[in-house]
């Protein structure tokens, strides 16, 4: 299977934004910390939530799509904290089950995750933060064992806002005897949404949304299971607004939301993108060839390492020439070699990316190396003449629901083939 592109006029009308993939895998994992019916809604129709399932499946926590965006998962109790290497190769996320069975049940034996290939991304600041709450570990090539008798409150200050290892230690930290608390603690809004639902299952935690999380442990009958709507996503919403400015579209993409993507919609507007907050969403549009930036890759609230492919792929079609900058994943430039088969103009130096604008990108057979990147190729395919053909689009059917289907229902002419 393959999704072709073809050259699209500007798009117009109105898209929706699904739940977060950053999000919806992380909610479903803390399922393990309680027993009971949960029921999560705006979940994306992805492969990841299906791979997911299949993990939980494995440790004993049963799912059910009610219908598309609905998932109710129950936890009767019956768990073997082992998760099997075939479904935690297929997904990075499966790291975030080492929290709630640390914290639950006293163990953890999981193989290490797999996940998009960005270079090495270790887990030390994970086992670091757990250590410091009297976990013990063993890590080998296969994965991690680890074992805690009785988790307990530390004062633990992260050397990098790593979302992950935050995730792991709050969730943790839920059980803990005592208090914890996390400084330099990510703050994204999929950390937001993840805190909001502990709260709700019973879990008592301060600082949320702020850098400074603060977790008094609770004892496990006080957790219970509860409903939940996913956050929606600001990647996937990203990529409807890059595919506007590329075409020189009128969209208004229903779910987007403003306050989790400020820096971005900065760059944007710099770029000749008008992009105006509305109740529920954003209206976006663009008349103009883009301008050039230069942007960097930080933390929450700054540019996010996942819009990186996209802002390239604009760039790419600029007026002028742009650089960005890679502090995050150092590997995460190798789908460039991808968008030059479109004619883009792209020079790799280190961490940097020289980016010089053409008029006209040209259609050709690429891949898709990722998610992020493989519907940056997408994107770039709207405004390449004649037909792009993109390959390796599993990636994209992991992170994307029916990105295919909503750009074709603003116009652009695409099709999985």
């Amino acid at each position: 299977m393959q999704i072709v592109v073809e050259h699209s006029e500007a798009l117009q009308g109105e898209v929706q934004v699904p739940g977060a993939k950053n999000s919806v895998l992380k909610l479903m994992a803390v399922t393990l910390l309680a027993e009971g019916e949960y029921r999560l809604t705006n979940v994306p129709d992805i492969a990841d939530v299906d791979t997911m399932c299949d993990l939980l499946r494995a440790l004993g926590v049963t799912s059910q799509r009610v219908n598309t965006h609905e998932l109710v998962l129950v936890n009767t109790g019956n768990i073997t904290p082992v998760a099997p290497f075939e479904q935690v190769d297929r997904i990075r996320a499966s790291i975030n089950i080492l929290g709630p069975l640390l914290g639950r049940y006293g163990s953890a034996d999981i193989a290490m995750p797999g996940g998009d290939d960005f270079g090495s991304r270790p887990i030390d600041l994970h086992v670091m933060g757990l250590e410091a709450m009297g976990a013990t570990f063993a890590l080998n090539r296969e994965g991690v064992q680890a074992t805690a008798r009785q988790l307990h409150g530390a004062h633990i200050e992260l050397k990098f806002p790593s979302v992950g290892a935050t995730e792991n230690i709050l969730t943790a930290a839920v059980l803990a005897r005592g208090v914890t608390s996390i400084d330099n603690a990510a703050r994204e809004p999929e950390i937001v949404d993840l805190c909001n639902m502990l709260v709700d299952m019973g879990a008592q935690i301060s600082g949320i949304g702020t850098d400074h999380l603060v977790i008094t442990g609770v004892q496990p009958e006080q957790l219970h299971a509860t409903d939940h709507e996913v956050v929606n996503d600001r990647v996937q919403a990203a990529t409807y607004m890059s595919a506007v400015a590329v075409t020189r579209g009128n969209v208004f993409v229903r779910g987007a939301r403003a306050e989790h993507m400020e820096m971005l919609i900065n760059r944007f507007s710099e770029m000749g993108v008008m992009i105006t907050p509305q109740h529920d969403g954003l209206q976006v549009s663009c008349n103009q060839r883009l301008h050039a930036i230069d942007f960097a890759t930080l933390p929450y609230p700054g540019i996010a390492t996942d819009y990186k492919p996209l802002l390239v792929g604009m760039l790419a079609v600029s007026s002028g020439t742009g650089i960005a900058t890679e502090n995050l994943y150092p590997g995460r430039f190798r789908y460039v070699d991808e968008l030059m088969k479109l004619g883009a103009d792209v020079r790799i130096d280190g961490h940097h990316a020289v980016v010089r604008g053409v008029e006209q990108l040209v259609g050709a057979p690429v891949n898709a190396p990722d998610i992020r990147a493989g519907a940056a190729l997408v994107v770039a395919g709207l405004v390449a003449t004649g037909k792009t053909t993109v390959s390796d689009i599993h990636h994209i059917d992991r992170g994307y629901d029916d990105l295919v289907g909503k750009l074709a229902g603003i116009g652009a002419r695409i099709s999985r083939q």
